[in-house]
């Protein structure tokens, strides 16, 4: 239960900053995309199920906060949780190549998901501008704080479960 609530706060923290403070710092160029990086990694982890639900939070989040369709990010996001679910058979916690791959495909997932469905459906075809000036820099910026995001928010699951364990076994 403390796992759910810890990682129920981490997104709306993570909203929080991406929405709030990023876009007020002038030298970022693009802004990393917390709720994504946190996304993937809870199905990641936890499985598919799990990632589904963060991504479905994480999904109305931004619903709730951009103009547009309701659940147009709702769907992405829930589609990215369960797919990187799939992955958990691979996961080894000290190993940080996968996830950050799982970042970059993620990643450009994500971005094209919202090139397609707003920007080409509008016979914006300039994808090559899109890409260099939008998807890149995002890209790179997720990558740098997948690197420290992932590995902190490692630590504290690692804690977590340890914490349950020894719970656990003082009620036996």
């Amino acid at each position: 239960m403390k796992r759910v609530i810890f990682n129920v706060l981490m997104i709306i923290l993570a909203f929080t900053i991406q929405n709030c403070v990023f876009p007020l710092l002038p030298f970022l160029s693009a802004a990393p995309n917390l709720l994504l990086i946190l996304t993937f990694s809870f199905g990641f982890m936890h499985g598919k199920e799990a990632g589904m639900y963060y991504g479905l939070l994480a999904g109305l989040l931004m619903d709730l906060f951009y103009s547009g369709p309701f659940g147009f990010y709702t769907l992405i996001f829930i589609y990215i949780g369960y797919v990187n679910g799939i992955c958990t058979k691979y996961y080894y916690e000290d190993y940080i190549t996968l996830p950050l791959i799982l970042s970059v495909v993620n990643e450009l997932a994500y971005n094209f998901y919202i090139y397609v469905l707003r920007f080409l459906i509008r016979r914006k075809l300039n994808i090559g501008y899109y890409f260099f000036n939008l998807v890149l820099p995002e890209i790179i910026f997720t990558v740098v704080t997948t690197l420290l995001i992932y590995r902190l928010f490692l630590l504290v699951n690692r804690h977590l479960e340890e914490t349950e364990k020894r719970g656990d076994t003082t009620i036996v």
